[in-house]
């Protein structure tokens, strides 16, 4: 994963509603996710991907980039999604319900197919897979020791995990996950992590608990997630702002970096009375990379 294609927000927006393409672009979000799955009723899945293609073509690119969540690779829309809007060129391929790492190969083949046909640049498509959304994809998270070149993340959801399960709820009185959506969200993490690509965490449903969103955002980011979808407009801020390193993590990322600087030879260093060595390193760097890409 390279450190540019970090993004903090990850804004859904549904692919039939013109109102809400038309301004999603000044909303501040590091990426639009626009929706043809769960946002669409089957009566318009072709209408919106339709809506969605055009609206590509005319986007302002500067401020956000621009994804599309295609159906499921199992469902009767997926390539249909995926030829209509590739000729809008999004940013990227969002793929809901992934149960395997080989999926994210069978999309990354589709797409290297109408990047020819489109004249798009060959592997500039990337795609974000859902890893953990059903039962069986709990199973088979351990395919995710690699994944395709165009894959630059996962991410998981809880709610279709839970019908998948057939769950009455995914969290407790208290609305704490309960063990195994827990499970669901540290594989994601861990399976991220050995693919070498951003984690992303899934939704906060309450997008009118503000302080409870700060909340879940800080928690995900202190465990190593590096962004977070969002579903309104207004979680898009406090999301952004969650996943942004602290003043005081940026100067002790510069020292940190600084005094391996000074010590090129050396594979620990000193700091403050503590001992450093690469993994600190590699955390400095990305804290400092993350805090660049999104300085105002």
């Amino acid at each position: 994963m390279t450190q540019a294609s970090i993004m903090r927000s990850w804004l859904f927006v549904p692919g039939d509603n013109e109102k809400m393409l038309g301004k999603s672009a000044g909303l501040g979000a590091d990426a639009l996710v626009l929706d043809l799955e769960d946002a669409v009723v089957e009566s318009r899945k072709a209408v919106a991907r339709q809506m969605v293609s055009d609206h590509l073509l005319v986007a302002d690119r500067s401020a956000c980039q621009h994804w599309v969540r295609i159906n499921a690779l199992d469902t009767d829309h997926a390539l249909d999604d995926l030829r209509v809007v590739m000729a809008g060129r999004p940013d990227g391929i969002f793929l809901p319900k992934a149960e395997h790492a080989q999926d994210g190969d069978t999309l990354a083949a589709h797409i290297a197919e109408l990047e020819s046909e489109y004249g798009i640049d060959s592997g500039s498509t990337g795609i974000l897979l859902v890893a953990v959304e059903t039962s069986r994809a709990i199973l088979t998270i351990g395919s995710y020791t690699a994944v395709h070149p165009r894959v630059c993340g996962l991410t998981w959801g809880a709610v279709d995990l839970s019908a998948s399960i057939g769950a009455i709820s995914n969290t407790d009185e208290a609305g704490n996950l309960t063990a195994p959506y827990i499970h669901a969200r540290t594989m994601t993490l861990v399976a991220a992590s050995a693919s070498g690509v951003q984690a992303v965490d899934t939704a906060f449903l309450n997008f009118r608990d503000e302080a409870g969103l700060r909340q879940n955002c800080l928690e995900a980011r202190r465990d190593g997630f590096l962004g977070k979808i969002a579903i309104h407009p207004a979680q898009v801020g406090p999301i952004n702002e969650a996943f942004m390193p602290t003043a005081e993590e940026i100067e002790h990322a510069r020292a940190v970096v600084k005094v391996f600087a000074d010590n090129p030879n050396a594979g620990t260093v000193s700091l403050n009375g503590k001992m450093l060595d690469k993994p600190h390193l590699v955390q400095a760097e990305r804290i400092l990379s993350i805090a660049e890409q999104h300085a105002k």
